[in-house]
């Protein structure tokens, strides 16, 4: 696996800070969350990869037979996938810390990488993801941070699905917490200013350490 396995955009940051990962939604592309990246961490080199699968035209991370009923042997090739690429740019820019942000399709890949890999983030936030399985996290997560952001009538990502996936990152050993809104799938402004809070944190406990 190498950094160019997906095609990707960089937005340099500072030498030696933090690496920030962002991953697109199902029909976005490596274009999507780069300025919200940007904002939510400006000091951060951003890297943002485009799905290598297409639904019908729109860009995906894995295949999936309906809404959500994941193709798992991809979802498997996928992780695998990504999991090399990230390291491959965290091996390259040896970085102060590593973080991730992605929405919905894009939360659904960075969770796996993060069952599959628990070293891999110092923290992460998973906008709207949907884990409609049991995950098998391949070690512990403690010392890693996770914010769920969630509309509670999001008709695709159920409020139940979403505090199961909490309960598996909490029995993993992650520090993870959910910021609820009261409408469904879109990205709402008090998500986006819980993340920059948790960023915010996640960076300066970072610097404790």
């Amino acid at each position: 696996m190498s950094a160019n396995d997906y095609v990707h955009k960089v937005l340099p940051g500072s030498p030696g800070g933090p690496l920030l990962f962002a991953f697109h939604g199902t029909g976005g592309d490596e274009n999507q969350f780069l300025g919200l990246a940007r904002e939510l961490m400006p000091a951060a080199t951003v890297v943002a990869p485009r799905g290598d699968v297409s639904e019908h035209g729109a860009a995906r991370f894995f295949r999936r037979t309906g809404e959500g009923v994941y193709d798992m042997d991809d979802l498997g090739r996928a992780t695998t996938k990504m999991q090399g690429f990230v390291r491959a740019h965290v091996d390259a820019a040896k970085p102060s810390a590593v973080f991730g942000i992605g929405y919905s399709n894009g939360a659904n890949i960075l969770a796996s990488v993060l069952f599959a890999d628990p070293v891999l983030f110092d923290a992460s936030v998973l906008m709207h993801p949907l884990i409609p399985f049991a995950p098998e996290v391949k070690g512990s997560l403690a010392g890693r941070r996770v914010l769920i952001t969630a509309g509670r009538r999001d008709p695709i990502c159920p409020p139940g699905l979403t505090s199961r996936l909490q309960d598996h990152l909490l029995a993993a050993g992650a520090g993870s917490t959910i910021d609820w809104h009261e409408g469904g799938h879109e990205i709402r402004t008090g998500e986006i200013e819980a993340t920059q809070r948790f960023f915010a944190s996640a960076q300066k406990a970072g610097a404790a350490a």
